[in-house]
């Protein structure tokens, strides 16, 4: 797919969006960055937060954001690396916050995965705990990874609660019901661009339910690309497919979806830098 061929259909808004969880560090995107970038910039994505999913990608998601304004890091280890964290990795985590602390707007992504088990379960949980008190310590909000585990991070979060800097559960995977829970513990719904698929109905549902100042936006790129670019890598400026299809299943105009959702990504990152 040529650039030309990126740009030319995509949706416009006055509003700047935001992508509140992409991996930027990936390698899909070593040999563009600054293309992807800038792209981003040409279709108003004001705000993009690049997510750590172990020490060196959390390093580098920090190196990201001091090079490039639009770009906000955050730091921590994927439930897939918890059996690799060792003695020395939570307080390498909080130097690297503590030192930079004008780039970092998160602590994550956290969680548990029990589709893929790369970690065990057991080690996953004790983990999950863990970051989200260093999290606490550090005074962030946390991202949150949840695949085939909602009861035990429902559990989890109750137990650990509450949560003083607030939280998104990233890529939500579960139903409406399972929404109004994490919402009623303070935590945001954040909606990946799988609203787009055709028969993606749990999450068109809770897309269509929940308040929308608790909806956030994200691509997961490269992962997890809208229609109509699906099987392409995704990039920041696709979450506008996501922002366009969640406004038309709630019967809003594209830029009431963009301000409320920009709102609450600047509200609960910081965020500085968006001007809304």
């Amino acid at each position: 797919m040529t650039k030309r061929q990126k740009t030319a259909a995509m949706p416009t808004t006055n509003v700047p969006l935001v992508d509140t969880h992409c991996h930027l560090d990936m390698d899909a995107y070593a040999d563009d960055i600054e293309t992807v970038l800038q792209r981003s910039s040409l279709h108003n994505i004001g705000a993009i937060v690049s997510v750590g999913i172990d020490v060196n990608s959390s390093i580098q998601a920090v190196e990201l954001a001091k090079q490039y304004t639009p770009v906000s890091a955050a730091i921590g280890i994927h439930p897939h690396d918890v059996d690799n964290i060792t003695i020395d990795t939570f307080s390498i985590l909080a130097d690297i916050a503590e030192n930079n602390k004008e780039y970092i707007v998160a602590y994550g992504e956290i969680g548990l995965d029990y589709a893929k088990r790369y970690s065990s379960p057991e080690a996953q949980r004790l983990q999950f705990r863990n970051q989200l008190s260093l999290a606490n310590d550090l005074h962030l909000p946390v991202i949150i990874h949840d695949r085939d585990a909602h009861e035990d991070i429902l559990t989890i979060l109750r137990e650990s609660g509450p949560l003083r800097y607030g939280g998104i559960m990233h890529c939500f995977s579960g139903d409406a019901g399972f929404a109004y829970k994490i919402i009623d513990l303070g935590l945001h719904i954040s909606i990946p661009g799988t609203v787009t698929f055709k028969n993606a109905t749990a999450i068109q549902d809770v897309a269509a339910k929940i308040p929308l100042n608790s909806m956030l936006l994200e691509t997961d790129g490269p992962f997890l690309t809208p229609h109509p670019f699906r099987g392409k890598r995704n990039e920041p400026p696709f979450v506008l497919y996501t922002a366009l299809k969640v406004a038309e299943i709630r019967d809003i105009s594209l830029e009431e979806l963009a301000k409320q959702t920009s709102l609450n990504a600047k509200a609960i990152l910081g965020l500085h830098h968006l001007s809304l």
